[in-house]
């Protein structure tokens, strides 16, 4: 059964830091491409890092660009995103998703985290 799993969403005030985690299984974890999405109240869901299946090559949003961190570990089938510096505009629910590098339409999506920053 195919499953991404997300965790460390809470309440952080401005400033402060979280890691996400996203376990996945299921599925050839290492040659899937991993996004971490996030969507706020109201708004469109938005495209926040993307690593590619081997972790070589990583990109952001501009609006995180230099505040956030996307990792994966292929051994242990885990992803992880870093996020320093959050703003009360960071808040949303997080998601992480993967595609196949063989096939992008062969996609998984977690049921997201929440993440709150606010004093």
């Amino acid at each position: 059964q195919v499953q991404l799993v997300e965790s460390g969403g809470g309440l952080v005030q401005p400033g402060g830091s979280l890691i996400l985690s996203c376990a996945a299984a299921g599925f050839t974890f290492g040659l899937y491409v991993l996004n971490w999405y996030r969507q706020a109240p109201g708004k469109e869901r938005e495209l926040v890092a993307t690593i590619t299946s081997a972790g070589g090559s990583k990109k952001y949003a501009g609006s995180v660009q230099s505040r956030f961190t996307i990792s994966r570990d292929n051994s242990t089938n885990t992803m992880s995103l870093q996020m320093n510096s959050l703003k009360p505009e960071d808040t949303a629910v997080y998601y992480c998703s993967g595609y196949s590098v063989y096939d992008s339409r062969d996609a998984y999506w977690g049921h997201g985290t929440q993440v709150t920053v606010s004093s």
